[in-house]
């Protein structure tokens, strides 16, 4: 196995301000018209963003190698090339943005193979990037972020142990948490629906000071993530303003009690969702999106609000439910609550819609998002969506295996940000 702890890559680990080298392994970006918001991205969080350099001898022996017929696409095969140049050590990269066109198949099974070719020779970190001709720069920050923070800030990550009198706060698309911990204990914890960024922080900080019995003063340290982690880490001063994809992917091992191996965890979210793989909490692999909100929380909300219940009474009704008797196969959220209608319209029971529901929204995740990461156990299912029970019942159907639903699932954010934050105190 190629080794990459080289002293470059040993310096950032403890801290050190070099500059990150994220090897850019794609096809399409040029013609797709989104190179240049790949490249605004990587500068706005200080990375370096390069492409490996190879031959067409190199391209053509590795072409080779592999044995497969990209019938004559010299995107495809330099891509290839370009990803075992990185596997080998003939790239100088801290981590790995591989990308292609989310309209291509053939590529998204290349894409697939370069991403295992890298993991099996290096322990290099990888996003994962179906990008569209409409791509910007805004969404690929977390992506590009959380490569940086894993490979310069590995030495927080590798926390297990929650010390002190900390807090946490996660600014998410539809709701934001707060949660106060001490001693590895959750004193207290809530969360209020996002409007705007910092009133609402302040409300759920203040709320969660209150169950938890101490004062605002007393906090020793506080982190922030999610989409407002910036404006937040501002406003409160924060000791740890950090993005959700390595903040939940800590909090979820840790919270499930697994401090060492391998993990999968899964969150579906109210607006994205994020399919991540790690190592002894952090995260070698990773991604984000979705097609369409079909495979959100928000899809379940309108399906609860159809039905007439709240969005955890749908999930036990779930329960009750046969998702085959109602057909939904839309990745569309106005279409697939069209076909819901339609289906209570024509008699379906309730259970039946809302098992539907929660099944179509995991068969989404896992043809959009898994089909980029390897499937790993455990699996950690977080974020409000794991209490609507029907999703974590659907979810070990389709796997074919069962999902751990740890404590305290929907502030995973918000109790990443008040561990890692103790790294400050």
């Amino acid at each position: 196995m190629f080794n990459k702890k080289t002293m470059r890559e040993t310096k950032k680990a403890k801290g050190g301000e070099e500059g990150i080298k994220i090897a850019q392994v794609s096809c399409g970006t040029i013609y797709g018209n989104v190179q240049h918001e790949i490249e605004k991205a990587a500068a706005e969080v200080g990375a370096e963003l390069y492409v490996p350099e190879v031959d067409l001898d190199y391209v053509k022996e590795k072409v080779d190698e592999f044995g497969y017929d990209f019938k004559n696409s010299l995107g495809l095969s330099v891509a290839l090339a370009r990803g075992y140049a990185v596997s080998e050590g003939l790239s100088d990269a801290d981590a790995v943005f591989l990308a292609g066109c989310h309209k291509c198949p053939r590529g998204a099974v290349i894409r697939t193979e370069i991403r295992k070719i890298i993991q099996e020779k290096t322990n290099l970190p990888i996003v994962m990037y179906p990008f569209s001709e409409r791509t910007k720069a805004g969404e690929l920050l977390t992506r590009m972020e959380a490569l940086v923070t894993i490979v310069r800030r590995r030495w927080i990550l590798e926390r297990t142990v929650q010390e002190g009198l900390t807090a946490g706060i996660d600014s998410g698309s539809t709701t934001t948490k707060a949660a106060i911990m001490q001693d590895n204990e959750v004193l207290g914890a809530t969360w209020s629906p996002s409007r705007e960024v910092v009133k609402t922080a302040e409300k759920v900080f203040e709320k969660a000071l209150e169950i938890a019995g101490v004062k605002r003063e007393d906090i020793e340290a506080l982190g922030t993530t999610g989409y407002g982690r910036h404006p937040l880490g501002e406003h409160f001063k924060a000791d740890l303003v950090q993005e959700e994809l390595t903040v939940n992917s800590k909090a979820a091992m840790y919270l499930a009690g697994i401090e060492k191996g391998e993990a999968m965890i899964i969150d579906i979210g109210g607006m994205d969702n994020k399919i991540i793989t790690a190592n002894d909490g952090i995260p070698d692999n990773f991604t984000m999106g979705g097609i369409c909100a079909g495979a959100s929380g928000r899809f379940l909300e309108m399906v609860a609000r159809r039905l007439g219940v709240d969005v955890v009474e749908m999930g036990k009704l779930a329960l009750e439910g046969d998702y085959t008797k109602v057909k939904t196969d839309s990745y569309c959220i106005v279409f697939g609550i069209q076909d819901l209608v339609s289906a209570l319209s024509s008699g379906a029971r309730k259970e039946d819609v809302a098992a539907a529901a929660c099944h179509s929204v995991v068969e989404q995740v896992k043809e959009q998002l898994l089909q980029e990461i390897d499937l790993r156990q455990p699996a950690i299912e977080v974020g409000g969506t794991a209490l609507v029970e029907g999703v974590p019942v659907a979810m070990n159907d389709v796997l074919g295996f069962d999902v751990i639903v740890p404590r305290y699932p929907q502030y995973i954010g918000a109790v990443g940000g008040a561990l890692l934050s103790s790294s400050f105190r």
